[in-house]
């Protein structure tokens, strides 16, 4: 089992606090692959919020002494007050992230992105931002450096809307994060040769669907966006003169400087030289 929690100023009574419209208190990580049963009940609840994400395995909750199996890419949502029993198995290899937090306004917040009034569990998705924000907030909590408590709101806040666009959009939502997860890797790796038939496959999806899909929200293929990334970081060393032609058909990703050339001129209208002959300096 590993653990990796936080608490505000260091504290870990139950806060209920009115005074601001929303504060965070307690931030958290599990996971949960060796060791005993985690076990939870709460039979009167606690006075503040609780949210948890199930970012893998599954967990296993109680409502009104009914089991719910709550799976990866699900919520939990507790107001105040309400009974909370929730267990956490090592077979489940269960990893959750939590927040406790209050406020005076906590339930208009809420409210406004949508968030279930009439029931507890919710499917969030699986979007990886959940989990690095989720971190964000317990090393705020942990550092306590300048503003940490106005970050923190923040980042509460940005999970809500997560979860808004996620129950507003649907199932499309997952298709916009895996694109999104897509474009994020060609931008970190687009000077490398990026295969896309096995850039699909090794994501255990085919290709057409993932070409479809990609142009259909991006409106433009893989390899085309790709190569726009290349030639929108050619054109910025070249206005900054920080490598000669040759050097940035390399740079970018491009085996054959005279390929580069003619695929630049293609795009741009002008050669690598007029271009940076023109704007280097500018």
């Amino acid at each position: 089992m590993y653990t990796n929690v936080a608490y505000l100023n260091n504290s870990t009574a139950v806060v209920k606090d009115l005074r601001k419209p929303l504060i965070i208190t307690s931030c958290g990580y599990y996971r949960i692959d060796s060791g005993p049963v985690i076990k939870t009940n709460r039979p009167k609840g606690r006075r503040d919020y609780q949210l948890l994400f199930i970012a893998e395995g599954k967990a296993h909750f109680y409502f009104d002494n009914v089991e719910t199996i709550v799976n990866k890419g699900e919520m939990v949502l507790f107001r105040p007050y309400e009974p909370q029993s929730y267990f956490y198995y090592p077979k489940d290899k269960c990893q959750v992230f939590w927040v406790h937090f209050t406020g005076g306004e906590v339930d208009d917040i809420l409210d406004k992105h949508n968030l279930p009034s009439d029931k507890n569990i919710f499917n969030a998705g699986s979007s990886l931002d959940y989990r690095g924000i989720f971190e964000r907030m317990i090393r705020e909590l942990q550092l306590c450096r300048t503003s940490y408590k106005e970050l923190l709101v923040i980042s509460l806040n940005h999970i809500f809307i997560l979860i808004d666009r996620h129950l507003r959009e649907g199932c499309k939502s997952e298709t916009l994060n895996f694109i999104e997860r897509s474009i994020r890797y060609f931008n970190e790796n687009y000077a490398k040769n990026i295969n896309i038939d096995e850039y699909a496959k090794s994501l255990h999806i085919s290709t057409c669907w993932f070409n479809r899909q990609f142009k259909r929200i991006t409106k433009t293929t893989p390899l085309q966006y790709i190569v726009s990334i290349r030639l929108l970081n050619a054109k910025m060393l070249l206005e900054t003169r920080a490598y000669n032609v040759t050097e940035t058909a390399y740079a970018v990703g491009y085996d054959n400087p005279l390929y580069f050339s003619r695929l630049f001129t293609k795009h741009v209208g002008m050669s690598p030289s007029e271009y940076m002959n023109k704007y280097a300096g500018n």
